[in-house]
């Protein structure tokens, strides 16, 4: 059978993560840059782990004024040392819980850089390799950004959007412009099925944060379901 990932964004202080739990096959937890505390932490992976989600961590740059989303100056020390603060601290807690990451996925302006930027791209990936060299890392489908990670030894994973509009160059329209969001769950499934079809894309992201991220995940579930895939965790 087919396999694909769905995977959320959780742990940044919205009401919809007990029940994306029940849908979706991975968790990205907030571990302190943009949102976040040891508190929020423990509860949503001790959350994840009841549901049979995997886990992994969502780094940022340390800026929750912008919730992470504006790009921030930063050296190549300094990514590292941010994204390899918040993974640990987010380890630890898993550890303690009887529960180990599965992989990394940066936030927002982190994320969008590291996937056309190589020296971002490259401070993350050593950053997560200092960690673990076993974690995945997730970075959007296609980008240099993923070519950089495996280049350095880590499996890479190719992630799409469902909610996210796409310009023709591949990247995501950027928030605020026109048509940037996708609310409607029957074109979210569209598009999601088509991103998955193309064989590079190997998880699929709901922004847990949004107000309609719990109709598009169970949207997509069953869309994926009907289509023939399992959803599962790579």
């Amino acid at each position: 059978m087919k396999r694909v990932d769905l995977n959320a964004d959780v742990g940044e202080g919205c009401s919809s993560d007990a029940a994306l739990f029940e849908l979706v096959s991975s968790a990205n937890v907030a571990c302190g840059g943009h949102a976040g505390d040891e508190e929020s932490m423990t509860r949503t992976v001790q959350a994840a782990l009841a549901a049979g989600v995997a886990i992994g961590a969502h780094p940022a740059f340390p800026d929750r004024e912008g919730f992470g989303r504006v790009a921030i100056v930063r050296t190549a020390q300094q990514i590292f040392d941010d994204v390899r603060r918040q993974v640990t601290a987010l380890a630890a807690i898993a550890a303690a819980a009887g529960a180990r990451l599965r992989h990394v996925k940066p936030h927002g302006a982190l994320y969008h850089l590291a996937a056309r930027d190589p020296v971002v791209a490259r401070a993350v990936a050593e950053a997560v390799l200092a960690i673990d060299p076993s974690l995945l890392l997730y970075g959007l489908a296609g980008s240099d950004g993923l070519e950089v990670a495996r280049a350095a030894g880590l499996r890479a994973v190719g992630e799409g959007f469902a909610d996210r509009a796409y310009a023709p160059d591949g990247t995501l329209v950027p928030r605020g412009e026109p048509g940037a969001s996708i609310e409607d769950p029957l074109v979210a499934e569209r598009q999601a099925l088509a991103l998955v079809a193309r064989g590079s894309v190997e998880s699929i992201c709901v922004h847990g944060d949004a107000p309609y991220a719990l109709a598009l995940a169970r949207r997509l579930r069953q869309g994926f379901l009907h289509a023939g895939f399992r959803v599962e965790a790579p």
